[in-house]
């Protein structure tokens, strides 16, 4: 009986200090799964460093390893999207190249995907990271449950493993300004989660930025959740219903002779708090628009430049 295939898909940016290590972790999974042929498929996302000349290095003495040049850098979830489309297998498990996610779990993983699950989720039980980070990470996943996607792995996950059927409705999917991980997430099917601890980075300086954060919960949220919406909303019925009370509370307060000068910090304070809040009202309501646009003018959410098979 011929053996099936699994995939692993690594996006790569500035990764020279851990490939290296990286791919000898991956190769060793030959031992964990000998009822599978490998497949490795490295995306490299716009590396500025040597991450590109390593894999190609590691590609001649391993057939399996697969490399996917992008034209620049467009961040991970577009080099997962990108990769999505080259990768083979019956399943295909998604890691970071800093190894802090342990590769070995793939053995466990694997294990639910032949017991029927197509959605197997490592999530982070704990993580080995500065507290600022930690409180970022959890108040993103905390709102992203309460008011995204109902019942989202608290921790969250980026170290997954799916079915080749979820691999084919996700490639159906042209959504540029996303979260992939929650796109896989909301798709439904038989999930699982195992949980693990994420480890502290060994190699390499990570280059998730705060930026980088911020525009995930963005993308995040205008994806996946109305509640901006909802609130600005229920914000202009709040301001509404406290306007009317307080335009009654002025007419009558000139029918019985109290309105005075003094009424000025009050209402120069109004107008400053309501402009303030009409511009984040805007501002919201842009994001929405500008992803409206960038999705109706059709441009591609990556280029690849080259494909070393």
């Amino acid at each position: 009986m011929s053996k099936k295939t699994f995939s692993i898909l690594i996006p790569v940016y500035f990764n020279e200090m851990n490939i290296p290590h990286t791919v000898p972790r991956l190769q060793a999974l030959s031992s964990l799964l000998p009822n599978y042929d490998l497949e490795f498929v490295f995306v490299d996302d716009g590396s500025k460093d040597d991450s590109l000349r390593l894999l190609l290095e590691e590609k001649k003495n391993d057939s399996r390893i697969k490399v996917i040049k992008l034209s620049k850098n467009y961040g991970s979830m577009q080099a997962i999207q990108a990769g999505l489309t080259f990768v083979t297998g019956d399943c295909v498990g998604i890691i970071a190249a800093d190894l802090q996610d342990p590769p070995e779990l793939f053995e466990r993983m694997i294990t639910s995907w032949e017991n029927g699950k197509k959605i197997v989720m490592a999530t982070r039980e704990d993580r080995i990271e500065s507290f600022s980070q930690k409180l970022f990470s959890n108040t993103y996943y905390y709102l992203m449950d309460k008011f995204a996607i109902k019942d989202y792995p608290k921790g969250g996950f980026d170290f997954v493993l799916i079915d080749r059927h979820v691999v084919e409705e996700l490639n159906r999917i042209k959504e540029k300004n996303t979260n992939i991980m929650s796109l896989i997430f909301s798709l439904g099917f038989e999930q699982e989660t195992i949980p693990y601890v994420r480890q502290a980075r060994e190699h390499g300086k990570s280059r998730w930025t705060f930026s980088k954060k911020i525009k995930l919960f963005v993308d995040s949220f205008v994806s996946f959740s109305y509640a901006p919406i909802r609130f600005m909303t229920g914000m202009g019925f709040v301001v509404a219903i406290l306007s009317f009370i307080y335009a009654m509370y002025t007419v009558i307060s000139y029918f019985v002779g109290n309105i005075n000068v003094q009424g000025w910090t009050t209402l120069i304070a109004l107008i400053t708090l309501l402009l303030g809040m009409i511009m984040m009202m805007l501002g919201i309501i842009g994001e929405y628009l500008w992803r409206i646009l960038d999705e109706t003018r059709k441009r591609p959410g990556y280029i690849v430049d080259k494909v070393y098979e």
